[in-house]
């Protein structure tokens, strides 16, 4: 064999594993995005389980490469919400260490998405003793992952409404608002706007408590004059 076709052969045999790759990834958001939007709460863990066994596996498969890693992680940190307190400590641990492995391989995979989960389980995990949860850890990833894709939907949306539950209602505001405004992927337009909807509702609620925190200023204001 000469060593052009030879060389040509690896070439079109890395780009053939890649297109399965991308395949399977897209797979198995598309299956994420169903499971989570459309089916009853109640019956999301059994097929959160089997999501995750398909997400090991393609992991296993390409160990070198970060997004099969990363999708372990989501699948792994969603499904905790299905299962009891120690199991589910447990496996946002594991979602955790999962991460740090994925940005190590490759910090920018999935336009910075490891940085995205990371930040949003930072933030919503239990602080110690119990868990690992830290808000200005958490928000410095938040960060990063703007820097890598500030056009994303997912890291607009998750900044903001790590604002949000700060009651940072101006700066939520701001991020939601761009979550909105970036259009949704082609190869993936369910998921990506399905999340827009959640930054329309997370918008919705942060004007919301604008005015009421405003009505509350004034009221004080009129009672503090009243006491007078």
């Amino acid at each position: 064999m000469k060593k052009t076709t030879f060389v040509a052969l690896l070439l079109l045999s890395s780009q053939c594993l890649a297109e399965n790759l991308n395949d399977s990834l897209q797979s198995i958001e598309s299956e994420w995005a169903s499971i989570y939007y459309r089916m009853p709460k109640q019956k999301r863990g059994p097929e959160y389980c089997r999501l995750l066994d398909k997400t090991i596996t393609l992991s296993r498969q390409h160990p070198k490469n970060a997004e099969p890693i990363i999708w372990e992680a989501i699948v792994k940190a969603t499904n905790a919400d299905h299962q009891d307190a120690v199991s589910a400590l447990k496996a946002i641990h594991e979602a955790r260490d999962l991460l740090h492995k994925a940005i190590a391989i490759n910090p920018q995979a999935m336009s910075g998405s490891a940085y995205v989960t990371l930040g949003t389980l930072y933030y919503m995990a239990p602080k110690w003793p119990l868990g690992f949860g830290d808000e200005a850890t958490a928000e410095k990833l938040l960060q990063t992952a703007l820097k890598i894709n500030p056009n994303g939907i997912d890291s607009n949306y998750f900044y903001g409404d790590f604002l949000l539950s700060n009651n940072r209602l101006n700066e939520a505001e701001k991020y939601f608002k761009r979550a909105i405004a970036v259009p949704a992927r082609t190869e993936q337009a369910y998921a990506d706007n399905q999340l827009k909807e959640d930054a329309k509702r997370a918008l919705k609620n942060t004007k919301e408590r604008k005015i009421s925190s405003t009505k509350s200023l004034f009221a004080s204001l009129f009672n503090s004059e009243s006491v007078k």
